[in-house]
C-alpha cells in the first residue's frame, strides 16, 4: 500500500473509522476516500456499485456497522442483523468485482461463544452458542467473516478479518440508550457528578470481565496488518488483559472525580461473563498495544468534555 494508493474507509465518522483516517493521515497517506452516509447508503447495492465504479479504490477498510450495547441489541434485532448483513455483503462483493487489491473486515469479540475457554483463541470461533443479548450482531458478523473467507477461497480475493477487543476512545457513541459499556459509564458518571447525585445505578452484577483496546492503538494495528498479514484465518487484536465492570466503573469514577456511590442492579442482564482475547498470534507478528486503560480513559473523557459534555447538561 503506497502513500498515494486510493484507500476507501467505510464508516469514516464512527469511532473506528475516524481513528483509522487519523492514522492514515498521520502516516502520510494522501488519497483517502470516504463518503457521508446520507450520500452513500451502504445498504443499497446499486449505490455501492456506482461508488466503486466511479472512485476505483485500491484498498478498503470496512469499519461501517450498526453497533450498540445490550439494550440496543435486544430492542432492535432486525436492524442489527439485516443492516449489518446488507452493509457487509454489498461492500465485500463490490470490492471483489471492482478489483480491490485488499480488504480489511472488522469482526468483533462478541462472535466468540458465551462459554468460550479463556483467553479466546482464533480457532474457538463457532465452537459454541452466542451470548443471547448480542446474538443478532454476532450472527451478522460471523456471516461477514465467512463471506471474506469464501471470496478468498473461491476467487483468491485478498480479504483479511480482524477480531478486536472492545474498542473505546475519541468520537465514541455516548448515547445512554445504545452505547457500549465504557462510554455509557463515562456519560452516566459525568452527569451524576454534574448533578450532585448521591448514587447511580448500573445494570448487572458488575462481575463480568471485559478487555478494552484504545481505538488509536487499534487503528495502528489495522494498518500494520494491512501491510503484514494475508492469511484466510482471522486474527485477534487486543491487549491480552481485562478488568471487571465494577473495577472499570470505579476507575472511571476516580478519573471523573465523582464521590457518590455506585449500585448494581443484579436483576438486569450481565452479558457474556468474560471476553479476553488470546493475542499471541498478533504479538508474534511484532505488534503490541501502547495505551494503558487509565491513560486511554483520560483521553476519552477529555474528548467527551471538549465535544459533548455541554450537550448532556
Amino acid at each position: 500500500m503506497e502513500l498515494n494508493s486510493k484507500i476507501f474507509v467505510a464508516g469514516h465518522k464512527g469511532l473506528v473509522g475516524s481513528a483509522i483516517c487519523r492514522k492514515l493521515k498521520d502516516d502520510g497517506y494522501k488519497n483517502i476516500i470516504y463518503q457521508d452516509r446520507y450520500k452513500l447508503d451502504l445498504r443499497d447495492k446499486l449505490l455501492v456499485d456506482n461508488f466503486f465504479q466511479e472512485n476505483k479504490p485500491e484498498y478498503v477498510i470496512l469499519a461501517a456497522a450498526v453497533v450498540g450495547g445490550i439494550h440496543a441489541n435486544n430492542s432492535q434485532p432486525v436492524r442489527f442483523l439485516k443492516d449489518n448483513l446488507l452493509i457487509q455483503t454489498n461492500v465485500i462483493d463490490a470490492a471483489h468485482r471492482f478489483s480491490v487489491k485488499k480488504l480489511v473486515f472488522l469482526g468483533s469479540n462478541c462472535v466468540y461463544p458465551r462459554e468460550c475457554p479463556q483467553p479466546m483463541k482464533e480457532e474457538f470461533i463457532l465452537t459454541g452458542m452466542f451470548e443471547e443479548t448480542n446474538q443478532w450482531y454476532a450472527t451478522a458478523k460471523i456471516a461477514g467473516v465467512k463471506l471474506c473467507q469464501a471470496y478468498k477461497r473461491e476467487y483468491g480475493f485478498n480479504a483479511i478479518v480482524l477480531m478486536p477487543a472492545s474498542l473505546y476512545g475519541p468520537n465514541d457513541n455516548f448515547d445512554p440508550e445504545n452505547s457500549h459499556v465504557l462510554p455509557a459509564l463515562i456519560n452516566k458518571i459525568h452527569l451524576a457528578k454534574l448533578n450532585n447525585l448521591e448514587n447511580i445505578e448500573l445494570w448487572g452484577t458488575g462481575e463480568p470481565f471485559r478487555e478494552f483496546l484504545f481505538v488509536d492503538d487499534f487503528a495502528d494495528a489495522c494498518l500494520f496488518l494491512m501491510k503484514n498479514y494475508d492469511d484466510e484465518s482471522i486474527i485477534n487484536v487486543g491487549v491480552g488483559d481485562d478488568i471487571n465492570i465494577k473495577s472499570l466503573a470505579n476507575l472511571i469514577k476516580e478519573i471523573i472525580g465523582y464521590e457518590g456511590k455506585i449500585i448494581f442492579d443484579s436483576t438486569k442482564p450481565d452479558g457474556t461473563p468474560k471476553k479476553l482475547l488470546n493475542v499471541s498470534k498478533l504479538n508474534n507478528l511484532g505488534w503490541k498495544y501502547s495505551t494503558n486503560l487509565k491513560k486511554g480513559i483520560e483521553q476519552t473523557y477529555n474528548w467527551y468534555l471538549n465535544n459533548l459534555a455541554n450537550e448532556k447538561i
